[in-house]
Order: C-alpha cells, then structure tokens, then sequence
C-alpha cells in the first residue's frame, strides 16, 4: 500500500499577454454596454455624463455579473479568455494524492465572483498591478485569482 501523498508541483505559466488581451476584449464590451445603456436609459449631468437611477441602474451591474462571472460558470470561461485559449481553475484544498489533473476543478460561484470583484484593483495603471502580482506569485496569480484561490491555465492543457 502506498501512502505516499506527494503531488507533483503544479507548474503555470505567467501569460501576461494573453491575460491582458482577454481583459481587455472583455472590459472593451463591457464598458461598449455601459455607454450604450447609459445613453440610451440615463440622463445627462452637469458634467457631461450620464446618471441613471432606480432600477435601471441595475442594468450595468447585471451585464457585467453575466459577462464575467456567468460566462466562466456556463462555459468555463470569460469570452476573452475563451478567445485567447485561458481558462480559470479552482485549486481545491487536498488532493488525497492525486494528480495536479484531477486537482484543479471548475471554480465556483463564489470564487468567479471573487476573481472579478478585485478586477478593478488588478487593471489600476493599465494592469500593471496584476502584470506585478502575476510575475512574483508562485503560481502566476492576480490578486483575484489569490483571493479566490483559482490559477489560469491554457484551456487545451489539464493542470499545466
């Protein structure tokens, strides 16, 4: 009986350019959304833009939450990931000894909204708060991905 409970480690790579691609192909619809929506539902301020109050404020709010978090949860993946071949991970708490491909699993509700509600703090100047915390974590993580305990991982390869 082997009771050895090792793990290889899990190794992943930085992608900072594809994660700064994805970001930006799904902030670039999703902020498309909200000018299109606050145009088209708000009101014009003193300062040139726009307010919008009551329950169509919730509009924006709903589109970003179906963009990031209910993209990942029906498909694995936010659509600029998807375009771009990444797709986040769970990284579960014990392995029992298992693989690094069974040990990485679909994240949950409650980690995808983790991972996005950091998203602002990740993309200050450009991202490079994210493009820092990637490159100095072990395992290539943003603050979101910390937080949430997810990686980001090429969608062909399992655990890698």
């Amino acid at each position: 009986m082997n009771t050895n409970k090792t793990v290889p480690e899990l190794k992943t790579e930085p992608n900072i350019g594809k994660r700064f691609l994805a970001g930006l192909i799904d902030y670039l619809i999703i902020y498309t959304f909200f000018f299109i929506f606050g145009y088209a539902f708000g009101q014009l301020d003193g300062d040139g833009g726009f307010t919008i109050n009551g329950l169509p404020a919730l509009g924006p709010i709903l589109f970003w939450g179906l963009m990031t978090i209910g993209l990942e949860q029906f498909f694995g993946a936010t659509l600029g990931n998807g375009l771009v071949g990444l797709k986040p991970k769970s990284i579960k708490e014990e392995t029992n000894g298992k693989n690094w491909e069974n040990y990485l699993g679909k994240p949950t509700f409650g980690q995808s909204f983790k991972r996005h509600l950091l998203d602002p703090i990740d993309m200050i100047f450009f991202g490079l708060i994210g493009i820092i915390t990637i490159k100095n974590t072990a395992l290539n993580q943003r603050i979101g991905d910390l937080w949430a305990k997810t990686v980001v991982v090429k969608s062909k390869s399992k655990g890698q």
